[in-house]
């Protein structure tokens, strides 16, 4: 009885407090909840089993493109994370260090993986010999630790679960035509599997990965107007091939350093779900990965209880055989109007009633999560009828966060049109910038909104265009935005 009142208190309004909506809607969903290590979480099951289908989705396409799966140490020898310079420099404050085992203090300190770079090229080292051995195409399913002093749970933690691929290039474009290529992976995966517009570009200097030579993002605007990086894509050059001799004798029988890529996408994009289409009463979550995609709930009363969950059992049965992921939902002890809140909190996308009445018409009733719009299905019709409903479904919450996006999406001219924009609005602002980086810091100073890439499309500046600091002409139309 105690849960139940609990579920029943509800969660903060969005327009109340949007950040503490946000925490609510995870805990009371049982997506996760706070560990008793500082700064990580506990991922209970039905934020992994979203994350499950997250990863399931991203890892099919990554093998699709000719990429393999391995796997390589959580921990990194000191001298190795040093061989890159200006990549230990941008990790070490987050790095936490193994210095002992047992009583004994090891000869070197071991690093627990901020990112995989240095330990990866140690193994390249040792595999790559020839053109023959290239182009070396993998990616590992793992655990990071970059220890954070602020936390948020799935958006930024101190360890967290992601994909890292690594790959190794006979030249610079087969290299260049890599990292775009997982860019535009990204940039589909996310819009056809979670339903989150992205805009893909190219990082400033100042926001690129430590140790490469370009990096790009897609980045997604949510629903309180704060922009997300959802997924990173990075040109190495020859910045760790050259530091660890990852080198291999070409046919023209010369030796030569090959050129890298490494991209990644993180428990993130669980976050980027909750705060892209979630709504004051729970979650909503995109049927292509939701864990639940449709949930049945039985209405009887005593005397009709056996006569309505065995059609409840054979519908779940044919709904199961058309590929839906379906819950029957049976439990005693709680009327459906409870359970009808517990599911819409859930954001399972479909909802399907069944009382003695629907079976005495042939019928049922199905109510869309995203706007609760009622719909009656002959029950002949109903194993048809649902799959193309859930892709409808997916198309409509995806139609819906473009929509906001381009609402969100504002002009500024002067950096005191920018900052009373991201103050007062939010959302994403273009402007001029003229590439330099005291223009870009004495933006984010006064505004906290950061440069979140030169979009791919849109980034030339047009005719005119000034910075909007110095008011010299602009080298590029960027999209500013504060961001999590």
């Amino acid at each position: 009885m105690g849960k139940k009142k609990e579920f029943e208190q509800g969660i903060t309004s969005q327009a109340e407090d949007f950040s503490q909506w946000y925490i609510d809607t995870i805990l009371k969903t049982e997506m996760a909840d706070y560990s008793c290590v500082r700064g990580c979480m506990n991922i209970r099951p039905y934020g992994y089993a979203l994350w499950e289908n997250i990863r399931d989705a991203f890892d099919r396409r990554f093998k699709e493109t000719g990429h393999q799966n391995a796997y390589f140490p959580l921990f990194v020898p000191e001298s190795l994370l040093r061989k890159e310079a200006e990549h230990v420099e941008g990790f070490a404050p987050e790095v936490p260090w193994v210095t002992h085992i047992g009583e004994e203090a090891l000869t070197e300190r071991l690093a627990i993986r901020p990112t995989s770079e240095t330990v990866i090229c140690a193994a390249y080292h040792e595999w790559v010999h020839s053109y023959r051995d290239l182009p070396i195409l993998i990616n590992q399913w793992a655990n990071v630790v970059r220890w954070e002093k602020r936390t948020r749970l799935f958006l930024r933690t101190s360890e967290f679960l992601w994909q890292e691929g690594h790959t190794c290039h006979r030249n610079e474009q087969e290299a260049r035509e890599e990292t775009m290529l997982i860019l535009d992976l990204y940039r589909e995966a996310c819009e056809t599997e979670l339903a989150m517009p992205v805009i893909p570009g190219r990082k400033s200097d100042a926001e690129k990965f430590a140790g490469a030579v370009e990096t790009y993002s897609i980045e997604a605007m949510l629903a309180d107007g704060n922009a997300l990086q959802a997924g990173t894509s990075h040109f190495l050059g020859q910045n760790f091939a050259k530091p660890f001799e990852i080198k291999f004798l070409d046919e023209d029988n010369t030796e030569k350093y090959v050129w890298q890529t490494s991209w990644g996408v993180s428990t993130r994009l669980v976050g980027g779900i909750i705060m892209s289409h979630g709504d004051d009463s729970g979650l909503i979550l995109p049927p292509r990965v939701a864990p639940i995609q449709a949930v049945i709930v039985p209405v009887f009363k005593d005397d009709t209880k056996t006569l309505v969950l065995e059609e409840a059992a054979r519908i779940a049965a044919e709904l199961k055989g058309a590929g839906v992921r379906v819950k029957l939902d049976d439990r005693e002890g709680f009327r459906p109007g409870f359970k009808y809140n517990e599911w819409e909190l859930r954001g399972v996308p479909l909802r399907i009633e069944i009382g003695p009445r629907d079976i005495e018409q042939g019928q049922v009733m199905a109510v869309r999560r995203l706007d609760r719009e009622k719909t009656t299905i002959a029950r002949g019709e109903l194993a048809r009828r649902i799959p193309g409903m859930l892709g409808q479904f997916q198309d409509d919450l995806l139609e819906r966060a473009r929509k906001r996006t381009a609402e969100s999406t504002r002009e500024a001219s002067t950096l005191d049109e920018l900052a009373e924009i991201v103050e007062k609005q939010r959302g994403f602002v273009w402007a001029g910038w003229d590439g330099t980086p005291e223009t870009e810091a004495a933006v984010k100073d006064k505004t906290k909104a950061t440069i979140r890439n030169i979009p791919l499309e849109g980034g030339q500046p047009t005719d005119g265009l000034k910075d909007l600091v110095s008011g010299a002409p602009a080298a590029h139309r960027v999209l500013f935005a504060r961001a999590y």
